[in-house]
């Protein structure tokens, strides 16, 4: 008997001890996971705010110098980098159409004349004729009709007198413009400068029927530069004519140019549904290190702030696992942006905790502070990393049975 009450009691004591390891581990189980932070501090930063665009370097005043007649080309007198003053001959077509032309257009102005000095002769006989005839009508020697044939014959012979000098107008015209197509073949410089491009060379035909075939690129000074840079449509409104930029080309890797926008130009261009507009910066190439077409990768600097409260942008990003989703939502919405208000989760690495703040500058990494209860000194979390829970071990012994957690 006494040995059933043991066995009674012995298996109640071990119901009993296995039923509070199940409840272990179920709480195991389902206990929330210690929260670890990543925590970076608040301190004092230089926050400087850029654009950044690619560009390609031009000479500020760049002219293309065409043909205005078609022909062959038959001198060259400049080449690439060339330099050349205004009203230089830098190229030559050949003249000899031009040169027959100017010879038949003076002929047919020879001829005009000579029709006005002749018809201007028949004129003055015509008028000589009427004269007598109104003499001879006084004296009645001479009748109405003869009268009206000399009046009319006069008169049609100042109408040729008109008609030739119109045609002598005409042929001077044909001639200046004769002349005018012969000077065409000799190509003069425009500007001071330097030629940067040739297109064409000794024989070859260049036809001007349709628009001006361009034969030289001339930059009129490699000393003064301009970058046309693509700016985005996000960007361009931090932008003002005045502010400094600089800019890299592949040429000299890690040296940087220095410039000034000098004109935000209002026409867009879409390419791809991406719009951007053309910041022109002005840059001094005293060196004349910068070649035309050049690729630079330019920053603009809008905005700077020195020795300003700062926060990493992941801080303004970051927010506890056990934030409502309303409240990621709302904090997820937006990206750093200037004057706004944000929340950001001060930490000692174990706890966090919700702190509104006004945010003002970003530089893409930190964002400045302008309001708050925050500190220089402080850490806020930028990130969490779960804390390491000790294996779960049974009372029993063992490590078979137990529930490890989650790193």
């Amino acid at each position: 008997m006494l040995q059933k009450r043991v066995l009674v009691v012995a298996a109640i004591l071990l119901a009993v001890l296995f039923a509070g390891v199940g409840a272990w581990r179920w709480h195991v189980a389902h206990r929330k996971p210690e929260i670890a932070y990543k925590t970076a501090p608040v301190e004092k930063r230089h926050i400087t705010a850029k654009v950044t665009a690619s560009g390609t370097l031009s000479a500020t005043i760049t002219v293309q110098v065409g043909a205005q007649v078609s022909g062959r080309i038959s001198k060259l007198n400049v080449d690439f980098n060339s330099p050349v003053k205004e009203k230089q001959l830098i190229a030559e077509l050949d003249p000899a159409l031009f040169q027959a032309a100017v010879e038949q257009a003076q002929a047919n102005y020879d001829q005009a004349l000579a029709g006005l000095i002749k018809s201007k002769a028949a004129a003055g006989l015509a008028e000589k004729q009427l004269v007598r005839t109104r003499a001879l009508k006084e004296t009645s020697l001479a009748s109405q009709q003869d009268l009206d044939t000399a009046e009319s014959a006069a008169q049609t012979a100042q109408a040729d007198v008109q008609l030739q000098n119109a045609n002598v107008e005409q042929a001077r015209a044909s001639l200046n413009q004769a002349r005018v197509n012969l000077s065409y073949t000799k190509i003069y410089s425009p500007i001071d400068g330097v030629v940067i491009s040739r297109s064409v060379d000794v024989g070859q035909t260049v036809a001007a029927s349709l628009q001006a075939p361009v034969l030289f690129t001339i930059a009129q000074d490699l000393r003064k530069m301009q970058v046309d840079t693509n700016v985005s449509e996000g960007d361009v409104g931090r932008l003002k004519e005045g502010m400094r930029a600089f800019f890299t080309v592949d040429a000299f890797p890690g040296r940087r140019f220095h410039g000034v926008i000098a004109q935000i130009r209002n026409a867009a261009t879409n390419v791809q549904n991406v719009v951007t507009y053309d910041a022109v910066i002005k840059v001094d190439n005293d060196s004349l290190e910068l070649r035309p077409g050049m690729t630079a990768n330019v920053t603009i600097v809008y905005a700077e702030r020195k020795d300003v409260l700062a926060v990493p942008n992941a801080a303004l990003r970051f927010h506890p696992p056990d934030v409502t989703p309303e409240a990621k939502h709302e904090h997820k919405k937006h990206g750093p942006q200037a004057d706004e208000t944000r929340t950001v989760y001060a930490s000692d690495g174990a706890h966090a905790t919700a702190t509104p703040v006004q945010t003002g500058l970003t530089d893409g990494l930190y964002t400045e502070i302008t309001s708050g209860d925050l500190h220089e000194g402080e850490t806020v979390a930028v990130d969490t990393a779960d804390s390491s829970a000790p294996h779960a071990q049974s009372p029993l012994g063992g490590g078979g049975g137990g529930h490890r957690m989650g790193f």
